[in-house]
């Protein structure tokens, strides 16, 4: 080992996570998503694939050859503001489907860390503040959860929600409730195309009951909106049930 953290046992490693086989393969422990073939061949995240013995000549392209790939990217990020009752079975099935859990509430006695022991980040702010600081973190995989009920909040938030780069908004609430909302978002000067992307009432129809069963038909809806799913029976579908 040398004072510049480079190793040599058979293969190389250096401090940066860079590393080769003795047979030549390529490995990091970075964050690139890089690992090395069995037979020496170099897979990204990106889909890039190199060869330490014959790089160029096409061979690891073949159709008989095996790479493992694999990918490193942040987790989804779960945005739920108001932190009510329903608040905390979606924030739990969030953290287990692999998202970046906040919960944001502007009243302290709801916005507690201790009724979300799953949530990354628990918040005590009005929620459009928060929003503002923060929505550079929000891309296209970011989830936005408006369950807070009270037009206060719920409206100057989904206003920037609806206009930033999340790949879904949803606000709970009564079809009475909805419409009431879109007039408020409409005099807050929220165009009509942005408008069409909220989803409200919130959650897919699953005929369910109760905080628990409502949180899995708003995480439900998430996961279908992100896959690009029908949110239909499979019965009712026909060829492969997994798309590649």
């Amino acid at each position: 080992m040398t004072s510049g953290g480079l190793a040599t046992s058979g293969g190389l490693a250096t401090s940066g996570g860079l590393a080769t086989s003795g047979d030549g393969g390529l490995v990091t422990s970075g964050g690139e998503g890089l690992t090395s073939s069995e037979n020496g061949g170099l897979a990204t995240g990106g889909g890039l694939v190199t060869s330490g013995d014959g790089a160029g000549d096409g061979s690891d392209c073949a159709p008989e050859r095996e790479l493992l790939v694999q990918s490193f990217a942040p987790r989804p990020r779960l945005l739920i503001f108001g932190a009510a009752e329903f608040a905390r079975p979606l924030a739990d099935l969030g953290a287990a489907l692999g998202h970046r859990v906040t919960v944001c509430d502007a009243r302290p006695a709801f916005a507690a860390v201790e009724r979300f022991p799953r949530a990354d980040d628990v918040v005590v702010e009005r929620p459009d503040r928060w929003f503002r600081t923060h929505e550079h973190l929000v891309d296209a995989s970011t989830a936005v959860c408006v369950l807070t009920h009270d037009a206060r909040f719920d409206v100057p938030v989904l206003a920037l929600a609806l206009r930033s780069r999340a790949g879904y908004v949803g606000a709970m609430g009564s079809r009475r409730t909805h419409e009431d909302r879109l007039e408020r978002l409409r005099v807050a000067g929220t165009p009509e195309a942005e408008l069409a992307r909220l989803r409200s009432p919130i959650g897919l129809d699953l005929g369910g009951r109760g905080a628990e069963e409502t949180a899995l038909s708003i995480i439900a809806e998430i996961v279908a909106v992100r896959r690009g799913g029908t949110a239909r029976p499979l019965t009712l579908r026909t060829g492969p049930i997994h798309e590649v």
